[in-house]
């Protein structure tokens, strides 16, 4: 399946550098995710997160590129997987053919995942439809939520006003997320 992903063109029009889709999965992976679209330094190495929000979102979750980049223990799996460009205020947000095409029977494989990390207000979308107002409602909503499943902004530099903005966060939750990963990661050793 992964090969039909790596072929993917649907959208191949739309995309201003064309069509590079940038995942990890595997059957194994314990922890998921679920971002937004890969950018522009991402889509021209073909490595997720490899870029600023990358580093801090491992930085978040307490581990390492090696950690970070075992497909047995973590996949990442966006909205879209390809760089969709870039608009105004940033890039664009991932292509709305992605997500219906290749979601669903990606996470199919998906049957020992332990935690979901989902990032930014596309996967919130798509996760919790209508469920949240905003996005920092939902990350708040951590303590309520089943164990299994954590909300996060997205880990761009662009944010750090949100993060400045909301101390709770680094404060709170982040210890709560690396106490799960660590679980997790060591259960599976």
């Amino acid at each position: 399946m992964l090969k039909d992903v790596h072929q993917c063109d649907v959208c191949a029009e739309f995309l201003p550098l064309g069509p590079n889709p940038v995942l990890q999965a595997h059957p194994a992976a314990r922890i998921l995710i679920a971002g937004q679209a890969p950018g522009k330094k991402v889509h021209l190495s073909g490595v997720p997160f490899d870029d600023a929000s990358g580093d801090r979102l491992r930085d978040w979750m307490g581990i390492d590129r090696e950690v970070f980049y075992d497909e047995k223990m973590l996949a990442i799996l966006p909205m879209g997987f390809c760089y969709p460009g870039t608009g105004k205020s940033g890039d664009l947000p991932p292509r709305p053919e992605c997500a219906p095409k290749w979601r669903a029977r990606i996470l199919s494989q998906l049957a020992h995942v332990e935690l979901t990390l989902v990032i930014g207000q596309y996967a919130l979308a798509y996760h919790f439809p209508d469920k949240y107002s905003s996005l920092t409602e939902a990350v708040q909503d951590w303590p309520n939520r089943a164990k299994d499943i954590m909300v996060l902004p997205h880990p761009s530099p662009r944010n750090n006003l949100w993060v400045k903005r909301n101390p709770w966060f680094e404060t709170e939750l982040i210890p709560v997320l690396q106490q799960r990963i660590t679980r997790i990661l060591q259960a599976n050793i």
